[in-house]
């Protein structure tokens, strides 16, 4: 694989907090930045804002062309005027998360002593993203969400803001998500974090002193983890067993289809993601166990929440599937919650969510017109 160039400098739009935050694990970091995108206009009661939280390789463009890879925002199909959750109504916010690589105070930023954190930036848990979107929210001026929504990692982050703050959201909708990191999923990350430090780009994770990208361990990290996010249905309906020419040198002279995917998947991702982004995110969602606070018992994370509650899962979804989902609905249901649940029937896997899935769009938009409702918001 041919050495990107290093991730180019962009002015996001962002909030700064010079006071800091002081992490799960015990480390103050000085300050904190929150780059985010806003999409619709709050109201003047600032009753209708949603906060989208985006998955592990998002980021906060979700509605609009991305100023990086110049490619449609990520949910382009669900945010926007008529959409399922509709800017012509509602004000939507997403941030990128804390140890993200888009603007916020991640890995590539200055650590104590003026050049990058690298692999030394602190151990960070989805708590912590939760909390310094929390400040970014308070920033804004918003006292209550009318709801959280985000799909994998960004359901963790519904299903936290909801545990840690139920006075602050309305409504939650976590989608194809767990309360936990199954050792499945560990299993996978872990395999891509060694393909990481096998690179020797890597350089211990100093690998910007030389200007260089462990693209090759990156690259075979998102085709691995990518290879989770497909159905078998999918992959076999996209590509089956056909073949093409190979590329010049190869030693067959042709490849599967599925590779050449695979392939493209991992040199594009590269050229968008840090390298030790990439190890911090995905430690953060391993050590996720919403129970585990709570003397196992998921319930009472959610215990005298007044909270509406929307639980999705997609029936093709072998990387957090509906097993997983509907345990969050009972925990949900002992916790006298308000709660719905729904499995869509979809063939194309975890990526559901973030596809053409017509089902899953009409949940979401009647979910929310039912909130709306309850919550007095005008139409």
């Amino acid at each position: 694989m041919d050495q990107p160039d290093t991730l180019p400098q962009i002015d996001h739009q962002h909030a700064t907090f010079t006071d800091g935050l002081t992490l799960e694990c015990g480390v103050h970091l000085p300050r904190h930045t929150v780059a985010y995108r806003t999409y619709g206009r709050l109201n003047a009661e600032r009753s209708n804002a949603i906060l989208a939280c985006h998955a592990l390789t998002g980021d906060q463009y979700l509605a609009e062309t991305n100023p990086l890879t110049g490619k449609p925002g990520w949910w382009e199909q669900v945010v926007g005027p008529g959409r399922p959750v509709d800017t012509d109504r509602f004000f939507v916010i997403c941030a990128n998360v804390l140890g993200g690589c888009m603007g916020s105070t991640g890995p590539r930023d200055p650590g104590p002593d003026g050049t990058p954190w690298g692999t030394d930036f602190p151990p960070i848990t989805i708590r912590d993203m939760v909390r310094a979107q929390k400040r970014l929210i308070e920033h804004l001026g918003i006292a209550r969400l009318f709801a959280v929504i985000g799909g994998s990692m960004g359901g963790m982050q519904v299903l936290d803001w909801a545990a840690a703050y139920p006075d602050a959201v309305f409504s939650a909708i976590p989608v194809a998500t767990a309360s936990y990191h199954s050792a499945k999923n560990i299993a996978f990350h872990e395999v891509g974090r060694q393909a990481i430090f096998a690179d020797p780009d890597f350089q211990e994770g100093r690998y910007w002193q030389s200007a260089r990208i462990p693209a090759r361990g990156l690259a075979v990290a998102r085709m691995a983890a990518h290879i989770t996010y497909l159905s078998e249905q999918a992959l076999t309906r996209k590509f089956g067993r056909k073949v093409q020419a190979g590329p010049a040198g190869s030693l067959f002279g042709e490849m599967f289809q599925v590779e050449s995917y695979l392939h493209h998947q991992g040199s594009t991702f590269v050229r968008r993601f840090d390298a030790n982004s990439y190890l911090t995110i995905t430690r953060a969602m391993d050590y996720f166990d919403l129970a585990a606070e709570h003397g196992g018992d998921l319930a009472a994370a959610f215990r005298g929440s007044r909270t509406r509650f929307c639980v999705v899962s997609f029936s093709s979804d072998w990387l957090f599937p509906t097993a997983e989902s509907r345990a969050i609905a009972r925990a949900l249901n002992r916790a006298a919650a308000n709660v719905s649940f729904v499995e869509i029937a979809s063939d194309k896997g975890h990526d559901a969510f973030l596809l053409d899935e017509p089902d899953f769009h009409r949940t979401l938009a009647g979910f929310l017109a039912g909130c709306a409702e309850h919550a007095g918001l005008a139409g």
